[in-house]
């Protein structure tokens, strides 16, 4: 504090400080462990903490495995919720899960251990769906089940049900795995590293795919074209093995059709939620007129803007990608009367290339490859 002498007015420029980061790849693994705190989210950033509070990994259980697989594959920042594992497994998850419900610092969720329970597996993932949409602002990374066949993992597909959630398949076998199961433990913990990974390089706008798995020895599973042919529409992610490239996530859909067919995109609009429901915070309480509206308009599309140039969105111009429509056509009298403010946004997502077309026309005299091409 400076200190005057002499009565008068001064000037003093204050500097706010800047907005709390909006992270994304910030996942919450619920499961069993030896020890800990139970249905207390614990924040990690290193492999050693799990260790350290809730020891190591316990035999039948996936929780430490899926943990490791996150920060081998690029996992900057994740909670861990130890469940009670003296209760029933649909009580303790959704205990568990009611734990998460007032932090707005995640948006991703694992349950690893759901698979583990025999003949509950689609009740408890189904729950972790559900727990998704309510919360509005996460997204659930499923795991297939063990040992399953391409034609048991439709099966498992067609018993969920949920916009914000992908499943993926096969499991993956890593160093110092369970001896029960070959050393095979669920992905989602492998998958979530690299969706975290993936977004600090370019952005939730890309989708988590055609990535290496780190800390992967081999698949459960080795799957064909054919076989992905099936899985892959049905919204069946794949994890495969290419020679000389690694083993890789080789699938970016979710559980839902249009217009949330892709990982990337349903992430987008989830992330842009989020963005909002902070930033307009500020808003709420101010005189609700032509200002605000203005207000609300300039800062939406100032974000809106900046996904553009990063391209998250489509077009060549930000008229092409977006548009942020706040005036008195969406807030009637009746709509100010019940203290809202309605604002509608437009956005133009970039989808991910599943699918590059190389032609090869062969001619009288020559053979001509054009290409690379979206197919129509």
């Amino acid at each position: 504090m400076p200190t005057y002498t002499t009565p008068g007015i001064y000037k003093e420029e204050l500097f706010p400080a800047p907005a709390a980061e909006l992270r994304t790849g910030v996942p919450a693994f619920l499961g069993f462990a030896g020890k800990g705190p139970i249905n207390d989210p614990r924040v990690l950033t290193l492999w050693p903490q799990f260790e350290e509070q809730f020891g190591a990994p316990t035999a039948g259980r996936y929780l430490a495995h899926a943990v490791r697989g996150f920060f081998e594959n690029g996992g900057l920042l994740c909670y861990v919720v130890r469940l009670n594992d003296a209760e029933a497994a649909d009580k303790a998850l959704s205990a568990g899960l009611a734990a998460l419900e007032p932090l707005d610092t995640l948006d991703l969720v694992c349950a690893p251990d759901a698979v583990a329970s025999t003949g509950q597996v689609a009740a408890l993932q189904q729950k972790v769906l559900e727990h998704c949409e309510k919360a509005g602002d996460r997204f659930a990374i499923l795991d297939s089940l063990s040992g399953a066949d391409p034609d048991s993992v439709l099966t498992q597909r067609q018993g969920l049900s949920g916009t914000n959630g992908a499943l993926y398949y096969p499991w993956v076998r890593v160093l110092d795995g369970p001896t029960s199961t070959g050393g095979f433990v669920p992905p989602c913990g492998h998958v979530a590293g690299v969706y975290a990974r993936s977004d600090q390089r370019v952005g939730v706008h890309k989708a988590p795919a055609n990535e290496v798995l780190e800390g992967v020895l081999d698949l459960e599973v080795s799957l064909t074209d054919a076989q992905q042919g099936c899985l892959n529409p049905e919204g069946v992610n794949c994890l495969r093995a290419f020679p000389g490239r690694g083993i890789r996530v080789w699938g970016a859909r979710t559980l839902s059709g249009d217009p949330w067919t892709y990982v990337n995109v349903r992430r987008l609009f989830l992330t842009a939620g989020r963005w909002i429901e902070r930033t307009m915070a500020g808003a709420v309480f101010d005189p609700h007129d032509p200002r605000l509206w203005a207000r609300i308009s300039r800062e939406l599309t100032a974000y809106f803007s900046d996904l553009h140039q990063r391209g998250a969105l489509r077009g060549g111009t930000p008229q092409e990608s977006f548009y942020v429509k706040c005036d008195a056509e969406t807030n009637p009298p009746e709509v100010r009367d019940a203290g809202m403010v309605v604002t509608e946004i437009g956005l133009a997502p970039s989808l991910p290339n599943e699918f590059i077309v190389v032609r090869i026309v062969h001619g009288a005299v020559s053979t001509t490859i054009t290409g690379p091409a979206r197919p129509g």
